[in-house]
């Protein structure tokens, strides 16, 4: 797997941790919007949120590296024909905000369950709460996670859309510089 961009791609590396985060995203949020299949204090409604909750901290753990590996990468893989000024300023302003919510859903479901008292799953560890029980704290962080996890579906939306609109329309190599490379 390679570590280095190349002109035309990014690294094979930063590309499998893109599509994989996308993976957890969608597990994590389908996690949530499909608990209610089971009843209140069930069994397998708790086994859902603690998948919601180590698919979530999975995010949080991918972070870091996919942050280094666009680092090592070196210099990103140009958009040719190349874009406008304000679609390249929008661009990193997107980029930017789905970097913080990859930072920030995580974090605060972190805290969330700390300040409500309830144990932090991660694989078979038990994650220290980031702050004592507090339920009304744990209230207000747990909607703001919510609004914060409403708004994600927009700006994910947002960056798949102009992916595609890239692709389809302007027929630039926006996608296929983050496409896995076939043979």
């Amino acid at each position: 797997m390679g570590f280095k961009h190349t002109p035309a791609r990014y690294s094979s590396a930063l590309i499998a941790l893109h599509w994989l985060t996308l993976l957890l995203l969608i597990a994590v949020y389908a996690l949530m919007e499909l608990r209610g299949i089971y009843p209140r204090g069930s069994a397998g409604r708790a086994g859902m949120m603690n998948w919601h909750y180590m698919l979530g901290l999975s995010v949080l753990a991918l972070l870091p590296i996919r942050l280094a590996l666009r680092r090592m990468g070196g210099r990103r893989p140009p958009v040719h024909p190349p874009l406008p000024v304000m679609q390249e300023r929008l661009a990193a302003l997107v980029h930017l905000a789905l970097y913080a919510f990859l930072l920030a859903m995580p974090i605060l479901g972190w805290l969330t369950l700390g300040a409500q008292g309830k144990p932090i799953p991660f694989f078979g560890l038990q994650l220290p709460a980031l702050t004592a029980a507090d339920k009304d704290l744990g209230h207000t962080l747990e909607g703001i996670h919510e609004t914060i996890g409403t708004l994600g579906y927009y700006l994910i939306g947002l960056h798949a859309a102009a992916a595609l609109f890239h692709h389809y329309w302007t027929r630039d190599n926006t996608l296929r510089r983050m496409l896995p490379q076939r043979d």
